[in-house]
């Protein structure tokens, strides 16, 4: 199975294990996504992808969560967990320069309330996915602050 899309997973630790989400302008709460380029590795893809998508480019990869079927227009997406490289603010904004230049409103949810009722339904499905994962892969244990 070969992704065609690259999503980066950023967690917290601070309090309970909490995940990096952004609110887009036009289409709710998503993770952070984006298309693998030609030649690009699926860990290379999402590191570039959350640099401008977030602003975050200290970013390294820490584990391949593996690939997810979304069902949605065929694609199939690489989960890549990264660690932000150092502490990140509890919310923040950032304007991207591709995706016709929107503002994202970045914040992190606790994993136990996480906000579905905000997100394309690829998204709920995805964050179920990932939860999954996560929780299989011992990343929701109290780890690194």
């Amino acid at each position: 199975m070969l992704p065609d899309k690259a999503c980066s997973v950023v967690l917290s630790y601070a309090r309970l294990p909490r995940i990096l989400l952004f609110r887009h302008p036009q289409a709710g709460v998503q993770l952070v996504k984006g298309t693998i380029e030609k030649g690009e590795a699926p860990g290379q893809a999402a590191l570039r992808e959350l640099a401008e998508e977030s602003g975050i480019s200290t970013a390294a990869i820490e584990d391949d969560l593996g690939c997810w079927q979304s069902g949605h227009h065929g694609q199939i997406w690489s989960f890549q967990l990264c660690h932000a490289g150092g502490p990140l603010p509890e919310q923040w904004s950032h304007q991207t320069l591709d995706d016709h230049g929107h503002l994202f409103e970045f914040f992190w949810a606790s994993l136990d309330r996480l906000p579905y009722e905000d997100c394309h339904p690829v998204f709920r499905r995805a964050l179920v996915f990932l939860c999954e994962v996560l929780e299989a892969r011992g990343h929701l244990m109290d780890k690194h602050p």
